[in-house]
């Protein structure tokens, strides 16, 4: 059985400069209930276009839980909280998973 849309888990990914600001950013969604979890992935390496030339950096990823009626919220709140003035922000709905943690999620951020 997939779940409903007010249900449906959802994965945003996000890079922050470091592990400090990915944290920081974490706990606030976290705690403002705009997400159930998330994982804070440290020593990712990026490379990418800016301001017409190649960059890298070292980043933390950041994979972020959530359900689809609370992504627009958490998307809004993420932009206010990062500090990059174009933050990564990818939503992927899931399509599967383990029926207690979909249910979990939606308990913590449905509060």
């Amino acid at each position: 059985m997939s779940p409903t849309v007010s249900t449906q888990v959802v994965t945003l990914l996000t890079a922050a400069p470091g592990m400090e600001e990915a944290k920081r950013i974490a706990r606030a969604l976290v705690s403002e209930r705009l997400a159930a979890c998330a994982n804070v992935i440290p020593g990712v390496s990026s490379v990418y276009w800016w301001e017409g030339q190649v960059q890298e950096e070292q980043e933390a990823m950041l994979v972020i839980k959530t359900t689809a009626a609370r992504v627009n919220a958490l998307e809004t709140r993420l932009v206010e909280l990062h500090p990059y003035d174009v933050p990564e922000l990818l939503s992927i709905p899931v399509t599967g998973g383990h029926p207690p943690y979909i249910a979990w999620v939606s308990s913590e951020v449905e509060r």
